[in-house]
């Protein structure tokens, strides 16, 4: 079952090399820190700022080819926690057909936030953050 986060906090130190996402549950009080690199940390701020670049950064870009393709990105979902790794995939709507895409959980996030794509985890990955 995948239960609706939205992105409530982006922690950027830059005396760090690790930066802190939080993504908490809609309706819910349950939270999901995610360590990520200052670079992401920087391109999801942005993007939800609305900062525009001169010339198109990487999330940018790839927002920019499945725009191009007539593609849209449906939905982001963290799907697994393995060894203290979360992953995620990207749910790409292309001609009516669902593509999965294989993605950090940081660069779907920095993909999605700058047009609102529903941010979904999976209750099994919840359940084990909680432990």
């Amino acid at each position: 079952m995948e239960v609706r986060m939205d992105l409530s906090q982006i922690v950027i130190s830059e005396t760090r090399d690790q930066q802190l996402i939080v993504l908490r549950e809609r309706n819910g009080t349950r939270e999901l820190p995610i360590v990520i690199g200052l670079d992401v940390a920087f391109a999801i701020d942005r993007r939800v700022k609305g900062v525009q670049m001169s010339r198109p950064l990487t999330h940018d870009l790839l927002a920019n080819v499945i725009e191009s393709i007539g593609a849209e990105l449906e939905k982001i979902v963290v799907n697994d926690l393995r060894q203290h790794t979360f992953y995620a995939k990207l749910v790409i709507r292309n001609q009516g057909e669902l593509i999965e895409v294989d993605s950090r959980p940081s660069d779907a996030i920095a993909l999605g936030v700058a047009t609102e794509v529903p941010i979904y985890v999976e209750e099994h990955v919840l359940r084990e953050v909680a432990q």
